[in-house]
């Protein structure tokens, strides 16, 4: 599957028209979620609710499952004559995100992660609507959607493949169509330029350290544009609400976040592709992103409750430059690059020690802080700079190193026999 994704430049009455689709999708979107909730609340306090073919007959003859509220549109089109402008399956599939969002919700309950119930959508955060099967069309410049007309498009490159959905998306004041669809694998094969593998060190002070010793700087976009972004931000908190003025701010503000988004995405996206093309393997560390920007827990004393400090401003520094860097972002990039070109594998190995662990002798020395850039080994004399050591090591544990001590076994004390065999007889204690 592959999604291309493309600039629509609509007029004034062509602007209208999609917002004012937006707008019923959303509110569809967020009738259908209401009426999931009343008959949830209907049914959990019947006495027949813990018997679960009772539960799923139940919602089956409320008509509030997803094939169930799809059934009662010509019904909602009767009371609502606007929702007859706008293309049948476009609300089908309106419905069902309603749908994939409570699996979504009960899938997270299972796992026991955040549950995170499905919440009403507002203008700020429903931005899309999809054509799930049909009803659009792609004719040179110009895109046809049924009951909105034809809009011009720029198709910078070509679309591969056989397109299945057609999703028109808002962001800020722009419009963009995302295109869908399948792709024979054997279009998107080819060749490295090498067949080696490299180790990669994803960091901070340089965005990425290969084990050939070359090295990426960190562009950080959004650092680039923090004291215009925190200007409007403040400026933004000065503005009446509603008023004309804190709109156009507000305008002007995800106009500079898209902007450092757009950066961003842009370098990952050249950078990635430059990678899967040179080396057959790639090798990162197995890290989690999300876990190592996560805020400190907060800290109390047992005796008085009172809050102690817990180092959440220097880690609020550290968490958003990890944010700004993309590190999750680039390693998917290159793992679904890597599965197109076929012949590149991605491989994710144990970060443990890579860092502190000499490259050239494997001996540990004393303990590294991050402020410590360049790495010094006391037993061999290696000097190298830390992060290049790093992705030495990392590429090092794929060929087989293990940085990890060995767990140390515990011998089982022998019993003495109490009884005589025959190769062996039993022989009487000393005395």
């Amino acid at each position: 599957m592959r999604t291309y994704k493309y600039r629509l430049y609509p007029t004034r009455k062509q602007q209208e028209t999609l917002q004012w689709t937006l707008d019923r999708t959303r509110e569809l979107y967020n009738a259908a979620l209401q009426e999931r909730r009343d008959t949830w609340a209907i049914i959990k306090h019947h006495p027949n609710f813990y018997d679960e073919e009772w539960r799923k007959q139940a919602i089956k003859d409320h008509g509030r499952s997803c094939y169930g509220q799809i059934n009662q549109l010509p019904e909602v089109k009767e009371v609502r004559d606007e929702y007859n402008d706008i293309y049948s399956q476009v609300l089908q599939e309106t419905l069902k995100r309603v749908d994939k969002a409570y699996k979504a919700f009960f899938r997270r309950v299972q796992n026991g992660e955040k549950a995170g119930y499905p919440r009403y959508q507002g203008r700020d955060r429903y931005h899309s609507f999809c054509y799930p099967q049909s009803g659009f069309s792609l004719e040179g410049n110009r895109l046809v959607l049924s009951k909105i007309g034809h809009l011009k498009i720029k198709v910078h490159r070509p679309v591969q493949g056989t397109i299945k959905t057609c999703t028109i998306k808002r962001e800020g004041d722009c419009w963009y169509v995302c295109f869908s669809g399948e792709i024979e694998a054997s279009q998107e094969k080819h060749t490295p330029y090498t067949d080696e593998a490299v180790g990669i060190d994803l960091g901070l002070c340089h965005f990425v350290a290969l084990s050939t010793g070359d090295i990426i700087e960190n562009p950080r976009f959004f650092r680039q544009a923090e004291k215009k972004i925190t200007g409007m931000q403040q400026e933004l908190a000065r503005k009446k609400r509603g008023s004309k003025r804190r709109k156009k701010t507000v305008k002007r503000l995800s106009k500079a976040y898209r902007k450092v988004r757009n950066q961003r995405q842009d370098f990952l996206h050249q950078w990635s592709r430059c990678l899967v093309n040179t080396y057959e393997t790639i090798v990162f560390e197995d890290l989690a992103p999300s876990k190592m920007s996560k805020a400190p827990k907060p800290k109390q004393e047992k005796e008085t409750g009172a809050s102690l400090p817990n180092g959440a401003s220097k880690k609020a520094g550290l968490n958003t430059s990890i944010l700004d860097a993309g590190w999750s972002t680039f390693m998917n990039l290159c793992e679904y690059k890597a599965a197109c070109a076929g012949v590149v594998q991605v491989k994710k190995v144990d970060p443990y020690k890579t860092s502190q662990v000499c490259s050239g002798c494997l001996h540990e020395g004393p303990h590294k802080d991050l402020s410590e850039r360049v790495h010094t080994c006391e037993n061999c004399g290696l000097v190298l700079d830390r992060d290049i050591n790093a992705a030495m090591n990392i590429l090092a544990v794929w060929n087989g190193l293990n940085l990890r001590p060995t767990p140390k076994t515990t011998k089982k004390k022998t019993q003495a026999r109490t009884e005589p065999s025959e190769d062996a007889p039993l022989r009487s204690p000393r005395l």
